[in-house]
């Protein structure tokens, strides 16, 4: 189809989200299929739809990227972003909210609301963009189209109200009463997506009529010149209602359900007419927050002439190299204009624009404000960046992504593969900000998180695919801290005679514990003249030395106060090398005698679950050696304080989902270090010991 130019009022940006295997990818398949973008819809099972194209996709026959695709329904052009279900790639989801005008958040007729639908939903309300709800797959056995909307009821309020209801869920579905047109509205199955109307009779009639009624009153609710007329006049004629209705969506006083069947494209059009109509447009939205580049705030007006653009994912793509996705918040943009890229500090020369279905790209002389397209080849921008004009730089907000809950450490399998490896991490995190990894230098591990076990597992293997490196997960090092529970004292000597000059030094040290969490302490109580006081920073050298390399386990030494209170020395053996050694082993020898122990971080995790599911995760903490401290409830949900060992915490979400039937999530944030109970003790130390040997072995 031409691209005409839209303005701002004619283009509808939305977001379709939900939970898992609610059929939003099939929801934008069939809205293609009914504009004619497409000539007829794809399936998940046979990889053909417009939004899955990419081979990881099909692999697992789900979403995992945001994708990106436009249709025109009624002059109007609708910016389709489908985002995957999957809480694993929920930065997907929050990069479309973002950009989005309003969310179309899709509930499955037989699943009903569930931990996805409600994070999608908190995440919306925190953008402030309005919600319209499409209870899916009215087609299949057992859809009950009155739990759907009760439950939705229950969880987001008694706003919620249905715009269509199916007269025959199940399979067969094709006939809804629409509540704005009083009339049944009957579809062609082949999915076409074709309807007739009538108007409705006898009980639906009744039933359409008390709908109507009070759907005129939420409409009448949040706009007061309404709300006059409609106690003047009893009511509200027909073109004042339709006046409202938009109104009355961004003010959220009444959210619209909508009930369709994808796979069939039955519903979809009474949908779209309805977004065409009264859904947001980035009007609803004119100004937007942003800082200048000294962080002062200002506004953007979506008429200001200046282009500013907010990146909400980039993408190495097989077939185009690196694609970014934006959405123009102000001002256009053309092919070859140079605009400031306010994060990174430097200009990005505009190559050629695109508008995309999926893979398939149409290429456009210019973007307007309020737009959504791509842009290939921009040498350093990233997800999260704004690109605006050098005259009138500005930095849009940026979305808070959820913190990594899910950890493993990368073992690679062939040496000299470090420096690819550098390259392939920086590269997935710029593409994907939920996704972070740091290299340890205590642990001599490199780590990387993620929201979940399948965003690892799709991270590990974009990495052997695009990198060509072999790696394995495995778990990662704790990071274990020594120190003591009681006072020792040495007195070592280090002589060492080599032809020439000897070494030589005598170092006499008193050791004790610290209070926990306070650090590492070093002092000197010399008197007299047996060690000359140059010396002391050479001891204590020694002592930090063999600290940071741990004496009972290969684990950094804490709260231990060192007291180097006397020695001997040599007039002419005596050096600062020789007090290092000496310093060092002196040290280790009062550590082994002061009743070393080792410590262990502790994490605070909050757990929020349903009811239901409370027996179960209680006992799997205690199985852990959780401790518990303290239960809130919000909702049907409870949410679990405790504190919990990171030793015991490998992969805990995995198991949390498992638990819950997915309807588990938690954060967890350090907290300290505890002593260990003696028998874990002593099994790490005598692991920490083999594996020393065996690096020894080989060496």
């Amino acid at each position: 189809m031409p691209m005409k130019d839209y303005q701002p009022a004619d283009i509808r940006n939305f977001a379709v989200v939900g939970h898992a295997s609610a059929g939003k990818t099939m929801l934008c398949e069939a809205m293609l299929a009914c504009a004619g973008a497409i000539n007829r819809m794809g399936s998940i099972a046979s990889g053909s739809t417009v939004s899955d194209y990419h081979d990881e996709e099909h692999q697992r026959q789900i979403s995992i990227h945001a994708s990106l695709m436009h249709l025109e329904w009624q002059d109007k052009k609708f910016n389709i972003i489908d985002t995957p279900g999957y809480l694993d790639f929920i930065s997907e989801g929050l990069g479309a909210l973002r950009v989005g005008d309003f969310a179309l958040i899709v509930v499955h007729a037989n699943h009903g609301v569930q931990v996805g639908t409600e994070q999608v939903w908190e995440y919306a309300t925190q953008y402030g963009i309005p919600k319209m709800i499409v209870a899916n797959a009215m087609d299949k056995e057992n859809a009950s189209f009155d739990i759907v909307l009760e439950q939705a009821r229950k969880r987001f309020g008694d706003r919620v109200f249905p715009m269509t209801v199916p007269i025959n869920p199940g399979s067969g579905f094709n006939q809804l009463l629409d509540v704005m047109r009083s009339e049944v509205v009957t579809y062609e199955t082949n999915g076409s997506g074709k309807y007739t109307e009538s108007a409705a009779e006898g009980t639906w009639a009744d039933q359409v009529k008390q709908l109507h009624q009070e759907l005129i009153e939420h409409i009448a609710e949040a706009d007061d010149s309404l709300l006059e007329k409609f106690f003047d006049q009893g009511g509200l004629s027909e073109e004042e209602m339709r006046a409202g209705v938009h109104t009355a969506i961004q003010a959220q006083s009444f959210i619209p359900l909508f009930c369709t069947s994808s796979e069939t494209d039955v519903g979809i059009a009474r949908l779209m007419d309805f977004i065409a109509k009264y859904g947001s447009s980035p009007v609803d939205r004119k100004k937007v927050k942003a800082s200048d580049t000294d962080g002062v705030e200002v506004e953007i007006a979506l008429t200001d002439p200046e282009p500013v653009l907010y990146v909400f994912k980039t993408i190495s793509e097989a077939q185009f190299g690196e694609l970014t996705y934006f959405r123009m918040y102000s001002g256009s943009i053309r092919a070859g204009i140079e605009l400031f890229n306010s994060d990174r500090k430097s200009t990005e020369k505009i190559g050629q624009i695109y508008v995309l279905n999926g893979k398939n790209r149409t290429s456009v002389p210019t973007l307007n404000a309020g737009d959504i397209g791509a842009v290939v080849k921009l040498k350093d921008t990233h997800t999260c960046n704004t690109l605006s004009s050098t005259k009138r730089p500005v930095a849009l907000p940026k979305v808070g992504y959820p913190k990594p809950n899910i950890h493993a450490a990368l073992k690679l399998g062939s040496k000299g593969d470090e420096d690819k490896i550098a390259q392939g991490l920086s590269a997935l995190h710029e593409e994907d900000p939920t996704f972070l990894y740091h290299v340890d230098s205590e642990l001599h591990q490199t780590v990387i998180s993620a929201q979940g076990e399948l965003h690892l597992q799709v991270i590990s293997d974009r990495l052997r695919r695009r990198y060509k490196i072999e790696i394995e997960l495995v778990p990662p090092r704790i990071p274990f801290r020594e120190t003591i529970r009681g006072r020792a004292e040495s007195k070592y000597r280090h002589k060492k005679q080599t032809g020439g000059a000897g070494q030589f030094a005598e170092v006499w040290m008193r050791i004790e514990p610290k209070e926990r969490n306070s650090g590492f302490e070093f002092k000197q109580s010399l008197t007299g003249q047996n060690v000359d006081r140059v010396f002391v920073p050479s001891v204590e050298k020694g002592v930090n030395h063999a600290c940071s390399e741990g004496v009972l386990a290969g684990n950094r030494v804490v709260d231990v106060k060192v007291d180097f209170y006397d020695g001997k020395m040599h007039p002419v053996d005596s050096k600062d090398v020789a007090f290092q050694i000496a310093g060092y082993f002196a040290f280790k020898e009062a550590f082994m005698n002061a009743r070393p122990c080792l410590l262990e971080p502790i994490y605070t995790m909050e757990i929020k679950i349903p009811d239901e599911f409370m027996g179960k995760v209680m006992g799997d903490l205690s199985s852990r050696r959780g401790k518990i401290l303290g239960m809130d409830s919000d909702g049907s949900y409870q949410i679990v304080k405790a504190q919990v060992p990171q030793m015991e915490l490998y992969h805990y979400s995995t198991t949390l989902r498992s638990l819950t039937g997915g309807r588990g999530i938690h954060v967890e944030e350090f907290s300290h270090y505890e002593e260990m109970p003696r028998e874990l003790e002593q099994r790490v130390t005598a692991e920490s010991k083999k594996a020393k040997e065996e690096a020894q072995h080989h060496h």
